[in-house]
């Protein structure tokens, strides 16, 4: 059985290095691995994926979003 999250405090404390998916209010998605976040919503992705309309478009190692960009932040499927 899952655990039962209680806040959005316990969801991100719960994904930290697991996958996730941030998109941005432009629409872009980013799939990777959520290493670390901030008080802001900054976050840092490893092993990120950027897809535009659905499509992959790149790979990046790291990646650093500013939290004023994000829309929302979901956990994603193991890959």
């Amino acid at each position: 059985m899952s655990q039962i999250v209680k806040s959005p405090t316990d969801f991100l404390s719960n994904v930290i290095g697991q996958p996730v998916i941030v998109k941005l209010n432009s629409g872009v998605e980013y799939h990777g691995t959520l290493a670390c976040l901030d008080g802001y919503m900054n976050i840092a992705l490893e092993n990120t994926e950027e897809y535009v309309n659905g499509s992959l478009k790149n790979r990046f190692g790291d990646c650093f979003i500013r939290g004023n960009n994000v829309q929302y932040i979901s956990a994603a499927k193991q890959r």
